[in-house]
């Protein structure tokens, strides 16, 4: 599945909250590493999460300090490394889109 076909669900349900497409790309910055330049050109090639995630320039040292469950699954034990970074830009997402705060979301 690519990245570029799952990323317009992600900002359609932010900016349903009222939260907007910046505080959305924010959070896949800190998560990855990634610019808006980067971010751009993955969603322009369509890259599949799995290449996503590998060309990452570094996964934040905090991704451990997510947790809680999302689809039924808790992340922290998630053991497919890929699904697991993938879940957990999902519960990124939805802590977003549920008005958490910024300095919340990224675990500060």
């Amino acid at each position: 599945m690519s990245f570029a076909s799952v990323y317009p669900h992600y900002i359609h349900k932010v900016e349903k909250k009222g939260r907007t497409k910046a505080e959305l790309d924010e959070i896949i910055f800190w998560l990855t590493g990634y610019n808006e330049q980067t971010l751009q050109k993955h969603i322009a090639d369509k890259t599949d999460f799995e290449t996503f995630f590998a060309q990452a320039p570094q996964i934040n040292p905090n991704v451990s300090k997510i947790t809680g469950v999302i689809c039924g699954y808790r992340v922290e034990e998630i053991e497919d490394k890929l699904m697991q970074k993938v879940r957990y830009l999902d519960k990124l997402v939805d802590e977003l889109a549920k008005g958490r705060a910024m300095d919340k979301i990224f675990r500060k």
